[in-house]
């Protein structure tokens, strides 16, 4: 299934190469003239409830808001998410609060953080970004804007034992973020063995295929979210009302995304 996102820069809706973010040198792909609330308003429209919106750094708050109050319920809330302010996203109208840095400490995760936010905000409404990036041939979990390497490694022990703790993951695989050169298929098969709880990929999706691929490969587990091949963003490469159509046909045939 298709799941649709609002990534927002300096108040605005953009597209990045995630490699590149927070460098001196960040690549920016698209930067939308249309604010967040207009894209919020398109998926309420066509019934794409699950997707996300992800603050990229400081500004981004009033932007966040406007597209939250317009799908209350609908969308995903990341980006510098933490105990203090989780619960103001969920009354502001996040379906759920996404948080990486925020249960790290030099590089290992800090379950008494975790146990924190979840019994403040709940397991059902707590969404694990587990983005990552490869190194000598294992998956590590990145933080600080995908910039800082974690010592947690992605595996059947490591997310078995995360998802007592959310209700879903997002990952983004870093290295192929924003470059619309495919999917990372290594990393898309492993999480369908690895994840119990529905799991949102990201990153390199460059054509419609890519969606029917990581259906396939997810064996209906994991979603996909596309973003710079997108036409709404600039891209060439998939057309949204081609995404919307996906989902309608893989729903009537009895598969939903959570």
């Amino acid at each position: 299934m298709f799941r649709p996102c609002i990534d927002l820069r300096e108040g605005r809706v953009t597209q990045i190469v995630g490699g590149t973010l927070d460098t001196a040198e960040v690549r920016t792909n698209f930067t939308s003239d249309r604010p967040a609330s207009w894209f919020a308003e398109l998926y309420k429209r066509d019934g794409l409830r699950g997707g996300h919106i992800i603050k990229l750094g400081p500004g981004n708050d009033t932007a966040a808001l406007e597209a939250l109050a317009v799908f209350p319920g609908g969308l995903q809330l990341g980006g510098g998410v933490d105990l203090e302010n989780a619960g103001r996203w969920l009354d502001a109208g996040a379906s759920h609060v996404i948080v990486t840095s925020w249960i790290f400490r030099e590089g290992q995760i800090e379950w008494d953080r975790l146990k924190q936010l979840v019994r403040a905000v709940g397991k059902e409404r707590l969404v694990l970004d587990l983005s990552c990036r490869k190194r000598a041939g294992d998956y590590l979990v990145v933080t600080d804007r995908w910039q800082k390497f974690t010592n947690v490694r992605l595996s059947d022990e490591t997310l078995r034992e995360m998802s007592q703790h959310s209700a879903e993951f997002l990952i983004h695989a870093v290295d192929v973020e924003g470059l619309c050169l495919g999917i990372d298929h290594e990393l898309v098969e492993k999480l369908a063995l690895w994840c119990e709880i529905p799991t949102t990929y990201a990153g390199g999706a460059k054509s419609l295929a890519d969606l029917a691929e990581v259906t396939l490969l997810g064996k209906n587990r994991i979603d996909l979210t596309i973003g710079s091949a997108l036409d709404i963003f600039g891209g060439t490469g998939v057309k949204y009302q081609d995404c919307v159509a996906f989902n309608r046909n893989i729903a009537s045939k009895g598969h939903s995304s959570a």
